[in-house]
């Protein structure tokens, strides 16, 4: 397997050795628990953990932390699962069973971080894989990561599927204090059928919406990113209605369609699954991807208008691009005046 990039140890002459390390640098381990059945887990120390997002990325931010590759949720439509072939691992059930896990990362980002050469930029987590996929519960990265930012005040975000996320909410609580925070979670579909085939390793669609209304309920904004839109499996009018009512349900801030795209790695992944489980529709996706990895415009215009529309009626939002989160800080009731008294909108 290829580490380079994200072990500390020097990288051999690329003409030799085409950048492969040795395994001195990686410990593998597996753990004989029910939960992490047949996953395999690679312990790297990474040089850099902040991480520049190229400048061609669709990506409304520019600056990422990614203390995970390869992700447990084994969603089969995850784009990032090409990022698995760089280090020559298996972009199908490998990246559903093979980890890499940066457990320097905390430390790493703390000195990041303290550089000069850090000017403070909104970092975003959990764009790539999941940050809070099962293996956080063991490995616990992200505290020591939320602590670095808030001691920093460094803005950040987080998007997850995963309700582990609510084992850090003092520290989201205290790191909404004193930045801007922003926290988002992502249910594409509410539909149980749909969720046990392409999401098998996640929580349930509505143990999702139980983060946003408890994250609501503690002062701090989340919206939710209802992605993917599965075209013609999690498209249908009724489909899309019943999603943004749950939505709007759990106290959503906004909610944001997302079409589903198909990438090289995780395409190849997809059509395999599909011709297993929907072959009839193996011809209409041909067709509807045909001319790259992103649905038609037309569709994903779609798409939107109904979301927006179903979202106006339930009583929630698009979210704005890059809008962050902050818990406002409670201010003094002012003292009664004499007189009428003109009410504004803040």
């Amino acid at each position: 397997m290829r580490w380079e990039n994200l072990t500390d140890g020097p990288a051999r002459d690329r003409t030799r050795d085409a950048a492969l390390f040795g395994t001195d640098v990686v410990t593998t381990r597996t753990f004989d628990t029910p939960e992490f059945s047949g996953i395999t887990f690679h312990e790297i120390r990474a040089r850099s953990i902040i991480n520049r997002v190229p400048g061609a990325s669709r990506m409304p931010f520019e600056w990422t932390v990614n203390p995970y590759r390869g992700c447990t949720h084994a969603c089969v439509y995850c784009f990032a699962r090409k990022t698995h072939s760089y280090l020559d691992l298996d972009t199908g059930i490998g990246f559903d069973t093979q980890i890499v896990v940066k457990v320097n990362a905390p430390e790493l980002l703390r000195r990041q971080l303290a550089s000069r050469r850090w000017h403070g930029d909104h970092i975003a987590m959990g764009t790539n894989v999941d940050c809070y996929q099962r293996a956080e519960g063991r490995y616990r990265l992200m505290p020591g990561i939320i602590s670095a930012l808030t001691d920093h005040t460094n803005p950040f975000s987080i998007l997850t599927k995963g309700t582990l996320i609510l084992r850090d909410l003092d520290l989201l609580c205290r790191a909404a204090a004193v930045t801007d925070i922003g926290i988002s979670v992502s249910v594409g579909f509410t539909d149980h059928e749909l969720w046990r085939t392409v999401e098998p390793g996640t929580p349930a669609p509505e143990r999702r919406l139980d983060v946003v209304r408890t994250l609501s309920d503690h002062g701090i904004g989340c919206g939710v990113l209802m992605a993917p839109v599965i075209p013609f499996l999690g498209d249908h009018p009724d489909q899309l209605r019943a999603t943004v009512r749950a939505i709007a349900a759990s106290g959503a801030t906004s909610v944001t369609p997302l079409v589903l795209h198909l990438r090289p790695g995780a395409r190849e992944w997809f059509m395999a699954w599909l011709g297993q489980h929907h072959p009839y529709l193996v011809g209409r996706y041909e067709r509807l991807y045909a001319e790259g990895a992103y649905a038609p415009k037309w569709y994903q215009r779609r798409i939107t208008r109904q979301v927006h529309e179903l979202a106006e009626e339930f009583g929630i939002g698009p979210s704005r691009a890059r809008a962050a989160r902050r818990i406002p800080v409670p201010e003094p009731e002012p003292e009664p005046v004499a007189g009428p008294t003109q009410l504004t909108l803040l």
